[in-house]
């Protein structure tokens, strides 16, 4: 399976953006005495969530990646996706789990069906 196969949904670049400030902000704090040092994990650790977090899909899989780690869920495991009160994404599987997919709206459940292959029936007609 070709990586232009794979939807991919982030969180908004803004939030990167906002770390890399927060990071150059926060440089003065941290230089001033060194116990200070770990000021700086709180921007990196936002910037680099940031850049990774969210979900993949594909024809095969859903992948939710976090700051750490992933976990991978095979289609054949879902049994429903729908959106909670919030307008988030929220994969339902066999097992009665719910599975919050990260940066996956309400309003994009039919572009994450698609990645499987399938299509959703008209809804006017």
């Amino acid at each position: 399976m070709s990586s232009s196969d794979t939807v991919r949904f982030r969180h908004n670049q803004a939030i990167l953006a906002a770390a890399i400030i927060a990071f150059i902000g926060a440089l003065p704090l941290a230089g001033a005495r060194w116990y200070l040092l770990p000021v700086l994990l709180v921007p990196l650790g936002v910037g680099v969530w940031a850049w990774r977090a969210g979900t993949d899909a594909d024809a095969r899989e859903l992948r939710l990646r976090a700051l750490f780690g992933q976990r991978r869920i095979s289609w054949d495991r879902v049994v429903e996706l729908a959106a909670d009160p919030r307008g988030r994404a929220v994969a339902r599987l066999d097992d009665g789990q719910a599975v919050p997919l990260p940066a996956v709206r309400g309003t994009d459940l039919p572009r994450l069906v698609e990645a499987t292959g399938q299509t959703l029936p008209d809804a006017a007609g």
